[in-house]
């Protein structure tokens, strides 16, 4: 296995582990960015190919050119990431001032009594 797929899948891991196990909130939100980074960024390593050209470059029309779909479909997975960890903060600072804690089992023993 490459050592850069290696990197990425350990990035996923460590995102999934904090996402799983630790019990602060914004650790958690931090971690599902981490996981959601790792992703994306296995998603391009995936989608690398050397040797292609833009395809509004016109040089040789015969010479292979890489697809611009996945791309965008990259672009607007990262975008929308962005939007849920924003909102997902916002979330989080309502919890922070409706609660004197952003531990996940605190809360639920408060929203309990």
């Amino acid at each position: 296995m490459q050592p850069m797929k290696i990197m990425i899948l350990m990035t996923i891991v460590i995102g999934l582990v904090g996402v799983l196990f630790k019990r602060n909130l914004l650790l958690r939100i931090l971690s599902l960015d981490v996981m959601s980074t790792g992703i994306i960024s296995l998603f391009v390593f995936t989608a690398a190919r050397s040797g292609r050209r833009a395809p509004t470059i016109v040089t040789n029309p015969a010479s292979p050119y890489a697809d611009p779909v996945p791309q965008a479909v990259v672009l607007t997975s990262i975008v929308i990431g962005f939007s849920i960890v924003a909102l997902l903060l916002v979330c989080a600072i309502s919890l922070a001032k409706r609660f004197p804690t952003l531990d996940v089992k605190e809360i639920e023993r408060y929203r309990e009594d």
